[in-house]
């Protein structure tokens, strides 16, 4: 179980982590984008160049973003996890979810991600 809220510390390396798997993404180094993924993730994906095909095909917003704002953690079923706006590089917005884990040394993976669209509403006064 979790701690409601996280230290300092640990919401730093969170932010790492992630930030980590962006680059490596950008970079096109599944070894290392796969390696910051938890141990269920890897044993489901099994390969490194199997998790970046699904996260290119299925997350893309997140493969190739244009921008990036960290907008802090939230807790999501008592798991602590990163939120974040991402923008396309067609100009769509998205927010994503990092559902992360504390792994038994007290280092943190990924341990999922969640897309989820943003509507900006346009509404023009009179």
């Amino acid at each position: 179980m979790y701690r409601k809220n996280v230290s300092p510390q640990d919401k730093r390396a969170i932010r790492s982590i992630v930030e980590r798997q962006l680059q490596a993404f950008q970079d096109h180094d599944a070894t290392t984008a796969f390696s910051l993924a938890s141990p269920e993730l890897q044993r489901q994906l099994r390969q490194p160049h199997a998790f970046m095909e699904m996260v290119r095909t299925h997350y893309h917003p997140v493969y190739n973003p244009r921008a990036v704002i960290f907008e802090g953690i939230i807790y999501i079923q008592q798991r602590p996890t990163l939120q974040m706006m991402l923008m396309s590089q067609g100009g769509n917005l998205v927010r994503a979810l990092y559902m992360m884990q504390q792994q038994a040394d007290f280092s943190w993976r990924i341990a999922g991600c969640q897309l989820l669209p943003v509507c900006i509403e346009n509404r023009q006064h009179p």
